[in-house]
């Protein structure tokens, strides 16, 4: 059985038939680690970001040999686990870096014009344009931090508004940047020069809380913090304080740590009560607080979300699953290696 989880939309379904054929596949709306009972005959397994795949529930799963995740990110994956028991695991390597991008300048310009204070306001019948005054993207320096197909297409954007852009990799291309017109910088320059700085980095051990208490200060006064990556990339804690004390004027997330108990409070509340379960509780509790904000935009972790970028990661994941049934799985993660920016 090939199970697909996380699959809500029938037009999805049908794609995914359409393309295997006459294997047998099944769907399901809720994610991995709510269907162990469904999922134990599955042979190859299809998930999304949020189905948690740790070794608790691979010991649940007897018959799976092959796992493909419908994203680049696999932080939702226990990779050593699977690698201790021979099952491959695939991503989706790139499905469409201009889809993020636009979402990510989406963000920007929301924030750039005050779009959700201005929507806020007249939804109370108030049309005054007092305290609502944008800026200008033109100009202005932005700093994307993960110079990857997504970083690369954002700078690659940002050259249309007239901005300048500096960035922080730790892997530089140094031919790209002459070409695309931009500098490498460290990420203490980065902060402290940056008009506007936006997040594309993979989360990893090494990127936890890139953002936090401590370099969180260094960010130049009145700038706008954009994250389409992972939420875990910034520490809730300081971007709060940073809010509280206008070292930024205002956030673009789509994504926030913790999320999921954000989405699913119920599975946080029934959590065994550990030092991890009250961290989670109260970076929720802070995301909450965050969300009321006008000068916060949050969008649920669909920047990613757009048909055609959709249609390109099942067609890679039908791929990948076609790869591995004859033979010579493609697209491998391996745990030691970096998922690429």
């Amino acid at each position: 059985m090939i199970a697909f989880t996380e699959i809500k939309d029938a037009w999805e379904r049908e794609l995914v038939k359409k393309m295997l054929g006459s294997e047998d596949v099944r769907f399901f709306e809720e994610a991995a680690q709510d269907l162990p009972e469904e999922l134990r005959e599955a042979s190859v397994l299809s998930v999304f970001i949020n189905s948690k795949v740790d070794r608790k529930l691979i010991a649940l799963l007897p018959a799976l040999k092959f796992v493909t995740t419908r994203s680049t990110g696999f932080d939702h994956l226990d990779l050593k686990t699977f690698q201790e028991k021979g099952v491959p695991v695939s991503n989706v390597p790139v499905y469409g870096e201009n889809t993020v991008a636009e979402h990510t300048f989406a963000l920007i310009l929301s924030l750039s014009r005050n779009l959700r204070k201005a929507y806020l306001r007249t939804a109370r019948n108030d049309f005054s344009i007092s305290g609502l005054m944008g800026f200008d993207l033109k100009g202005k320096t932005l700093g994307v931090v993960g110079c990857g197909h997504i970083g690369l297409h954002v700078i690659r954007m940002a050259a249309g508004f007239g901005m300048k852009v500096i960035a922080y990799d730790v892997k530089k291309q140094n031919f790209l940047a002459e070409i695309l017109n931009f500098d490498y910088v460290s990420l203490e320059e980065l902060l402290g020069r940056s008009d506007i700085i936006s997040l594309h980095a993979p989360y990893l051990p090494a990127t936890r809380h890139l953002i936090n208490k401590e370099n969180i200060r260094l960010i130049k006064k009145g700038a706008v913090l954009i994250n389409t990556s992972r939420g875990g990339l910034i520490d809730t804690d300081a971007l709060v304080e940073a809010l509280d004390k206008q070292i930024l004027s205002g956030a673009g997330l789509d994504v926030l740590e913790e999320e999921e108990y954000l989405l699913e409070e119920k599975r946080l509340l029934e959590s065994e009560e550990t030092e991890g379960h009250w961290r989670r509780l109260q970076t929720t509790l802070k995301n909450h607080e965050l969300l009321h904000r006008e000068n916060v935009i949050y969008t649920p972790h669909m920047a990613f979300c757009s048909k055609e970028a959709v249609e390109r990661i099942l067609q890679t994941t039908v791929e990948n699953i076609k790869a591995f049934m004859a033979g010579s799985p493609a697209n491998v993660l391996q745990p030691e290696k970096n998922p690429g920016l």
